[in-house]
């Protein structure tokens, strides 16, 4: 489907999705509205934590783990049963995608950083829509899955993951 005009989720790039679902949760779970939302870095500037507090009680604790360092750490962490957090954004590459491998970059091979502020502020620029007031994606719920009310199923399904027992499996 076209749009009439380029709309984008909120974030700086390929994050923002954290954002989108905290804001939902905190609204669905604890009647919060949440306007503005602060990122606490921990270790380091790619994995940061978001919390809600109401009487000096954390309700969700979010975090986002940028990059395989971050990954490893977040899934040791999950083994050993030493996880608060309710919701994980995690992107492969450090600083996000837009700092991935896969983008532009001097003849060196080092990222390009005129060139991702640049991509950066023209993204920034893009009005911003929230998914659920897109008449385009409602419809699409109402085509794949058949009725109204629909677009909850997908966000209310969750199945354990699988162990695969393929001979790549990670140690971590």
């Amino acid at each position: 489907m076209k749009e009439a005009t380029v709309r984008r989720h909120e974030g700086a790039g390929s994050d923002g999705h954290l954002a989108h679902v905290f804001r939902h949760a905190a609204k669905e779970l604890f009647n919060e509205h949440v306007e503005e939302i602060t990122y606490r870095a921990l270790r380091n500037k790619d994995f940061q934590e978001v919390t809600l507090e109401k009487d000096g009680e954390v309700l969700l604790r979010f975090a986002a783990a940028y990059g395989f360092r971050n990954i490893q750490n977040m899934i040791l962490k999950l083994k050993k049963g030493k996880f608060p957090y309710h919701f994980v954004e995690v992107l492969a590459c450090p600083r996000g995608c837009l700092s991935g491998r896969g983008q532009a970059q001097t003849e060196d091979g080092h990222s390009d950083k005129t060139l991702l502020r640049q991509m950066e502020s023209i993204y920034a620029d893009i009005p911003v829509q929230p998914p659920e007031t897109s008449a385009h994606l409602q419809e699409m719920y109402q085509a794949w899955l058949g009725s109204p009310g629909a677009q909850e199923v997908p966000h209310a399904t969750h199945l354990s993951p699988v162990r695969c027992l393929g001979s790549l499996d990670i140690r971590w």
